[in-house]
């Protein structure tokens, strides 16, 4: 049983930072890439950040610069560490692997971020 849980969102201030974490259980970790996806209100989700097996990191363009994504395979987690948040961050935050995410019940609840005054 796959499971990719979320945890870290909250509401912050523009220009604010979260840690995001993606704990994971049932895959090979370590073998896996993991991506982190969004989707505000009213749009598509929207693939966010990805980082593979071997740590290779691809960023969408709106969020180079700014967002960072690690993971620990000790301990079985995906970090989003995202700085410097907008307003136009504000969505529901999403880990899964890329392999999974086509499948509709990979998906889990993900973790609400709010940025805003």
């Amino acid at each position: 049983q796959v499971q990719l849980v979320e945890s870290g969102g909250d509401l912050v201030q523009p220009g604010g930072s979260l840690r995001l974490s993606c704990a994971a259980s049932g895959i090979i970790f370590s073998i896996n890439a993991v991506a982190w996806y969004r989707q505000a209100p009213g749009k598509q989700r929207e693939l966010v950040a990805v980082i593979t097996s071997v740590s290779t990191t691809n960023y969408a363009d709106s969020v180079k610069g700014r967002f960072t994504i690690s993971r620990d395979n000790a301990k079985n987690t995906v970090y989003l560490q995202m700085n410097s948040l907008k307003p136009e961050d504000t969505a529901v935050y999403y880990c899964n692997t890329p392999l999974r995410a086509a499948r509709a019940d990979s998906w889990g609840q993900g973790t609400q971020v709010t940025v805003s005054s």
